[in-house]
């Protein structure tokens, strides 16, 4: 919701928006542990009946070093990916999905975070975009990301791989631009 513009286009879209707590807020409010999943199957449920792009934010928020040393990402340029939301989208709707577009934003003259106010007064120089179309593999599709743990090490596998090239990607970007390498080994 909190993106420039592109957060109310969403809600008026009627996109669902999740709510991310913490371990602690939710060992305090044991309710709430999986509201975020059950948004998603009702929302998958609602979209089937019409044309729609799903997107997905795997890393669930904006990079900056203090979240990806917390979260101690073994990813150079990323955060940990969050598997369970695209999961559960695959198992819902996965056999009316066609693919997955795969977008990597890469900002090689800038030290993360940059206010969003630069972006829109241009004082971002150089902003990298690349898109790769994947296909969904047929053994994602339709499986229990919560109750079948071996389904669920497979889907955390793959997408760790994803994010393994992705990494390696924004890397080539960097070296391609000449960029200093960011602060993180």
């Amino acid at each position: 919701m909190w993106v420039p513009i592109l957060g109310v286009a969403w809600w008026a879209l009627d996109y669902p928006f999740m709510k991310r707590y913490s371990r602690q807020f939710l060992e305090k409010h044991p309710e709430l542990r999986g509201k975020d999943m059950e948004t998603t199957r009702k929302y998958c449920q609602k979209f089937k009946r019409s044309h729609v792009t799903v997107l997905n934010f795997l890393e669930g928020t904006r990079f900056n070093y203090q979240k990806q040393e917390n979260q101690k990402s073994p990813y150079r340029h990323l955060l940990l990916p969050k598997a369970g939301g695209i999961a559960i989208v695959l198992s819902s709707m996965g056999e009316i999905l066609s693919n997955i577009i795969d977008v990597t934003i890469s900002y090689p003259d800038n030290e993360p975070p940059m206010p969003f106010w630069d972006f829109l007064c241009g004082r971002i120089p150089t902003i990298a975009v690349r898109i790769r179309t994947l296909d969904i593999p047929e053994e994602f599709i339709g499986k229990n990301y919560e109750a079948d743990a071996g389904f669920k090490d497979r889907f955390q596998k793959w997408i760790n791989q994803l994010w393994t090239e992705k990494d390696q990607m924004i890397e080539g970007v960097f070296e391609a631009y000449g960029a200093l390498p960011m602060k993180k080994q």
